[in-house]
């Protein structure tokens, strides 16, 4: 998985094959219940089904739920499973046993999130952000502004290249995402930390499409805050409960506006006034999804025996790979590449315009080649290493170069969009 570009773009079939048969990681593509002759692209938008996720799907309704009822709470350690699976996470992204834990969506663990930090950083009123970062961070942040009013939160945005420069003594709050949901762009975490943290500024990242591919160091690049979602490279399902990290320096500090039952430090005392736990326990609001924190919990043991670091080489690889079969077929002149070169500079996905878009994507999973559109103009194909071979990757774009020779995108049958595109 080191070869060149000038050699992996001259790479037959048989090269790849010859990889896969040399990928460390190729044996975990047996753990994933796989549709059979789908080439699934689109796990940095829903992984697919875990083998174990599904065993425990079925253990948690049928036996714990079905037999033990609410005995499971204490018998099965239901109520320990957003610190257990928080715990296995934080594994990922670099941070320690006891800083993250599973609960609700990333939407509304931003607002719990930005609410904390401006109330940290009282003085100053701006929670500054880019201008194309993934929309529900920033319908958040207009619904924390028209709730609590623009004298106490205000949203700015601007590009990503000025983000540095827009940071201003008002700035309460930075929040970015380390990966872009439409272009792949990767933001150094370290270094916009640093800056930040420099000018005084509560720093929060959103994870959702670096966790489970990427290497992370919360704890080394000093992060005071961040979210994940457990839908997307963590494979943990539809609709998934997403993850909070928060320093354990903040821990006693913190003031979380969502004060439900589960955050109270004794829930069972059902004392009439709220006192949070000292804990990263502080953070959960409501009673726990059990089944589909089980499937995720489930899931994220695929991530036990493999570092993050072999990952993303192969995920790099697979990327490398297939843009290079695109140019080696001429397909880059029609499609054009949206995700930066180096891979300093972007995430696990590669991302093209063309004007027919969706219209590809839509031929494409025809073809049983899945991948996803983002609006207005992008294809999104995304390089999960556990799954994923080269192989893969050989025939997808094979199966992409007579598509697109053909015109069949152009079939009336690709040009009805459907709720989800």
């Amino acid at each position: 998985m080191s070869k060149s570009s000038s050699t992996i773009t001259n790479m037959s079939m048989n090269d790849a094959i010859a990889a896969d048969q040399q990928d460390p990681l190729a044996a975990k593509r047996l753990t994933f219940k796989m549709p059979e002759n789908v080439i699934y692209l689109d796990g940095n938008s829903l992984g697919p089904l875990p083998i174990k996720a599904q065993e425990r799907a079925r253990e948690v309704v049928e036996h714990q739920w079905g037999n033990d009822l609410i005995t499971s709470w204490n018998k099965h350690s239901w109520i320990d499973l957003p610190e257990q699976t928080g715990d296995k996470i934080a594994r990922l992204i670099g941070a320690s046993e006891g800083e993250v834990i599973c609960c609700d969506s990333i939407s509304v663990n931003l607002f719990k999130l930005l609410a904390i930090a401006l109330q940290m950083n009282r003085g100053r009123t701006e929670i500054l952000s880019q201008n194309d970062n993934f929309p529900t961070d920033l319908y958040i942040t207009q619904g924390l502004n028209a709730l609590v009013g623009e004298n106490r939160c205000e949203l700015q945005t601007v590009p990503a290249d000025e983000i540095l420069d827009a940071m201003s003594e008002n700035t309460a709050v930075l929040m970015l995402t380390q990966v872009n949901f439409r272009s792949g762009h990767c933001h150094d975490i370290k270094r916009v930390t640093e800056h930040a943290q420099a000018k005084g500024i509560i720093v929060i990242w959103d994870l959702a499409h670096s966790t489970g591919v990427m290497p992370l160091e919360m704890n080394n690049w000093g992060v005071d805050f961040a979210v994940g979602c457990g839908y997307k490279f963590l494979n943990g399902g539809p609709g998934a409960p997403a993850f909070v990290f928060a320093a354990k320096k903040y821990h006693q500090h913190l003031s979380q506006p969502l004060s439900g039952w589960m955050g109270h430090k004794a829930p069972f005392e059902f004392s009439p006034d709220y006192e949070a736990d000292p804990s990263i326990k502080q953070f959960l609001c409501g009673t726990p999804p059990i089944i589909s924190m089980s499937v995720l919990d489930a899931a994220l043991d695929s991530f036990m025996d493999v570092e993050v670091s072999e990952l993303r080489t192969k995920a790099l690889a697979l990327a490398d790979f297939f843009h290079a079969q695109l140019e080696a077929r001429a397909l880059t002149s029609d499609l054009n590449r949206q995700t930066p070169q180096p891979h300093a500079l972007r995430g696990a996905q590669l991302s093209y315009s063309h004007p027919q878009a969706y219209e590809i994507c839509q031929a494409l999973i025809a073809a049983d080649v899945i991948a996803d559109f983002r609006a207005p103009d992008i294809i999104r194909f995304g390089f999960s290493p556990l799954f994923l071979s080269f192989e893969d990757m050989y025939v997808a774009v094979q199966r992409l170069a007579d598509i697109m020779q053909a015109k069949a995108y152009k079939e009336p049958k690709f040009q009805t969009r459907s709720k989800v595109t």
